[in-house]
């Protein structure tokens, strides 16, 4: 399995078990789990809400059993969606974490972030928290999820501790992040940033982007792979460059976010073992220059 440094701080596999579904498959949860440590996973990635909080106990449950594992993994969760409203209010990120240490069983969490932004957001707040969670060992290092350059920069203003990742939406049809960088100084729909230019802040600020539903078209939608009524070209080219690297299709879909050069950690929520293998055999492959853009112009974008 590929290494990375995540934000400069912790070392990881490049691939990452995403833990939104594991409630679903709870009664295989120690088969999922143990598949993807055979396979060089060890960073999971999870949240408050997944589940209901039930996803953490399932994971919670593993832990409890297999003690040894805790020290050889890293544990990331993230808090702030509540029904109807968004919250980085010091008593919720509190409260989140001491509900997340006791749902995983464990005394600590290595990550904490912040889900999704909140407009309400007191910066000071948030370093209360943080510093507080900090100074007392429940939790390593933060981060934030699905935010923009200058949200980041707001919490800088007053949180000490670097935010080392931000957790954000990346497919090969969901490349918004990228297509912009492409199109600088085009009059085209390509052309504009949504982000403010996430990909390169990121580079410049050591950054980790985590790539959630990587797999996915659209807004948790439904899988690109396969789907040939839409994107009859894209799964043409993964299908070529699977059989030349004898693999699956979803293997050159994961070594397509793993080959860019930002070090992305691809969020995997795959509950299929099989699929887990297919999906980390990614981070071994290393496309080419060529092979990379082939694959973007098949998934229907073009180069100005």
């Amino acid at each position: 399995m590929k290494r990375i440094t995540v934000g400069s701080k912790i070392d990881a596999s490049a691939v990452a078990m995403g833990c939104m579904r594991i409630k679903d498959a709870a009664e295989n949860a120690d088969r999922i789990i143990n598949t993807a440590l055979e396979c060089g996973i060890d960073y999971f990635d999870h949240a408050d809400i997944y589940g209901g909080g039930e996803c953490e106990e399932v994971f919670g449950k593993f832990l409890g059993s297999n003690k040894s594992v805790r020290d050889k993994i890293t544990v990331q969760t993230k808090c702030a969606i509540r029904k109807g409203f968004y919250d980085f209010s010091k008593e919720h990120i509190i409260n989140s974490v001491e509900g997340s240490l006791k749902r995983l069983k464990t005394d600590y969490v290595d990550v904490l972030l912040l889900h999704r932004p909140d407009t309400l957001m007191e910066p000071e707040e948030v370093a209360e928290a943080f510093s507080l969670l900090e100074s007392e060992g429940k939790v390593k290092y933060f981060g934030v999820s699905n935010h923009n350059e200058k949200q980041i920069e707001l919490l800088k203003t007053a949180v000490k501790q670097p935010l080392i990742i931000n957790q954000l939406q990346l497919s090969i049809p969901e490349s918004g992040m990228i297509t912009s960088g492409l199109n600088v100084n085009m009059k085209n729909d390509e052309s504009v940033m949504h982000d403010g230019g996430l990909l390169e802040y990121s580079r410049i600020k050591g950054i980790t982007i985590q790539a959630w539903s990587p797999f996915q078209q659209g807004f948790i939608k439904k899988p690109f792979i396969g789907d040939r009524e839409n994107f009859p070209e894209l799964n043409k080219r993964l299908e070529e460059l699977a059989e030349q690297y004898n693999a699956e299709p979803i293997t050159i879909a994961s070594a397509w976010i793993l080959r860019h050069p930002a070090n992305i950690q691809l969020i995997s929520g795959s509950m299929n073992p099989d699929r887990i293998k297919a999906i980390c055999k990614g981070a071994d492959i290393t496309l080419t220059r060529e092979e990379w853009y082939s694959v973007y112009l098949a998934a229907g974008f073009r180069l100005p």
